[in-house]
């Protein structure tokens, strides 16, 4: 099985003269979910080559037994530099597609429209389509095949509006996940903050935050399956 990690390339949070990126625990558990099933594992972003992390994401509190696995992965680390470019993808060379959170997608992953056009063939080609965290705002501008947004009527999760206020960054970002997903008609539902929770309609697999990561990844190698 061919999966398709796909990571942000935005590395500044608003105007705030942060940075920001790709979060490194939805990166690190799915990655190594997926290795350890046998599949092979491309990495993409829009940009190509090594994709920013998000400093806060490196923090102690956030470190999880993948992270360290990868903090300890030089082959992982080479291959996270070397992310081929989004354009040159075709979607018929891979079974899944997965996405990491970090607020980096919501400023060029969700009008790439590279990204875009690949997450609507996954899905229309009826393969795993994997959201995590901030990940799913990557589905603000996908459409159905009628021309409808994508999350119109489907079960789906992203980031709360709690959770971002809980981070002080409700006033940097671009727009909140959990409102676009239901401005756009998703049948939104989530956990508690913080805890894992995952939504599943058909091929379309969302994870509310860090936490669901995992979820996420198991839920499209139980697909496989």
């Amino acid at each position: 099985m061919n999966v398709l990690m796909v990571l942000t390339s935005h590395d500044k949070l608003g105007d705030t003269g942060l940075k920001t990126g790709f979060w490194l625990e939805e990166f690190a558990s799915p990655f190594y979910r997926f290795k350890d099933c046998g599949f092979t594992i491309t990495l993409a972003s829009p940009a190509g080559g090594q994709p920013p992390l998000d400093p806060s994401s490196e923090q102690p509190d956030f470190q999880t037994a993948a992270t360290e696995r990868f903090n300890q992965d030089g082959q992982a680390k080479q291959q996270l530099a070397t992310t081929k470019v989004l354009a040159e993808i075709n979607q018929a060379d891979y079974d899944a597609i997965f996405y990491p959170g970090g607020h980096g997608p919501l400023w060029d992953l969700t009008n790439d429209v590279h990204s875009i056009a690949l997450i609507e063939a996954f899905y229309q080609a009826q393969k795993p389509v994997g959201l995590v965290c901030h990940a799913p705002g990557a589905l603000k501008n996908v459409k159905a095949a009628d021309g409808t947004p994508l999350v119109a009527g489907k079960r789906v999760t992203g980031f709360t509006n709690s959770e971002e206020s809980a981070v002080q960054l409700t006033e940097i970002v671009p727009f909140l996940v959990e409102d676009m997903l239901q401005q756009n008609g998703a049948l939104y539902s989530k956990g508690d903050d913080w805890s894992s929770y995952l939504a599943v309609d058909g091929n379309l697999i969302t994870g509310q935050n860090p936490a669901s990561s995992e979820a996420v990844a198991n839920e499209i190698i139980k697909q496989f399956k």
